[in-house]
């Protein structure tokens, strides 16, 4: 583990907010080094430059933790993407989780910031079982112990049983343990409430609980307010986290599904990207929750981030490395244009109702209804 200024994950959340990072998988995708529907890091060896440049941009934006991009590496993932039948010997567990863990090392040293160790689900938790995927975890954690990273977090769970499988894996280091659910108010694939869900994450042996993707900010709150709750009526003392999505997503508030149910997920997803000042609304609240870790998953981008930061500047004692390029909504009153000049202010942004610009924009989308169980729990896949 590297030597920090600031102390550890949990001496930097008894002291005040740490700001989490950003997209990867889909930003990536995005810029061209991911490819849709697998959703796997190989960019990480195949791509370095392009993954190291994502976590540059996050830690200017203000983020405290430089997650490791090994979201979907586990070798059983990587078999069914296809990977292992042709690449096997650049392309598995093992690889993918050292060059992810060197790039975030390397970011993290440009900065104060902490290195996270994450894992994802496995796919053949559902027919394989308890131990086979506590093994796929074991791999994982191997190269985590072995590349000193900071602390370990588990995310993107949809069943609460996996969750706690992670966490039992993740205990059996010295590290500081954090996991967070992909669930909504309708609870996770099995139909566990939030409520238990934490409880269960808090028992297991997670410092760190909350949720993270699959819902918008404002849904994910409410999710993380009923943990709370429920945390602080069972006497459980744990911190609490939030990572949702970046976009818009009311339809699916009760849908297990998450934003893999919106017709526009994955490619047409941008008319519902929160604003600057939507993130910085969503931050205050958070913080005002008592949740103190906060940071932003799929569609998060840096700028996002930066709002977050931002907000909490006061909170953290501190300002962002941006900060130069930075002076917030009072910068356009050193615009050229006279029509610019009056939006240098938050209250016009925080007013403001944004228009798609497109005539035959929908407010709502359809969402089909499900068909099959969850193909997610079989595929281990982000869409369907």
């Amino acid at each position: 583990m590297a030597q920090t200024s600031r102390g550890g994950l949990l001496e930097r959340l008894a002291a005040g907010p740490v700001i989490g990072d950003g997209s990867f998988v889909v930003t990536l995708e995005r810029r061209g080094y991911v490819e849709a529907g697998p959703w796997t890091p190989e960019a990480v060896v195949q791509y370095p430059d392009a993954v190291r440049q994502l976590h540059r941009d996050f830690l200017r934006a203000g983020a405290d933790v430089m997650q490791t991009f090994t979201f979907f590496s586990s070798d059983d993932k990587l078999q069914y993407a296809g990977h292992l039948k042709e690449v096997k010997e650049s392309i598995n567990c093992r690889t993918l989780n050292e060059a992810a863990c060197d790039l975030a090392r390397g970011v993290a040293d440009e900065g104060d910031a902490l290195v996270a160790g994450g894992f994802s689900p496995v796919p053949g938790y559902a027919e394989k079982g308890r131990a086979y995927v506590i093994g796929e975890f074991h791999k994982q954690l191997d190269v985590f112990k072995g590349k000193r990273v900071d602390f370990l977090l588990g995310e993107f769970f949809g069943n609460v049983e996996e969750a706690e499988w992670s966490i039992e894996v993740m205990r059996r280091s010295d590290l500081p343990v954090a996991c967070t659910m992909r669930i909504g108010p309708a609870g996770d694939l099995d139909g566990v409430t939030p409520e238990e869900c934490a409880i269960r994450m808090a028992k297991a042996g997670a410092a760190v609980v909350g949720v993270n993707c699959f819902y918008d900010p404002f849904i994910a709150l409410d999710t993380v307010s009923r943990m709370k709750n429920a945390l602080d009526k069972a006497g459980l003392s744990v911190h609490l986290m939030i990572q949702p999505m970046a976009w818009h997503s009311p339809e699916i508030r009760n849908d297990q599904r998450g934003y893999t149910a919106l017709p526009e997920f994955p490619f047409a997803m941008e008319p519902r990207l929160l604003t600057r000042a939507e993130v910085a609304r969503f931050a205050r609240q958070a913080y005002h929750m008592g949740i103190r870790y906060i940071g932003g998953c799929c569609g998060f981008e840096p700028y996002h981030i930066r709002a977050i930061a931002e907000e909490l500047a006061e909170e953290r004692g501190f300002r962002p490395p941006g900060k130069d390029k930075h002076s917030g909504f009072e910068s356009l009153k050193k615009s050229v244009s006279e029509y610019q000049r009056p939006r240098g202010n938050r209250q016009y942004w925080e007013k403001l109702i944004p228009a798609s610009g497109r005539k035959d924009g929908k407010l709502l989308a359809d969402v089909p209804p499900k068909t099959e169980r969850n193909t997610m729990r079989e595929t281990g896949s982000i869409d369907e």
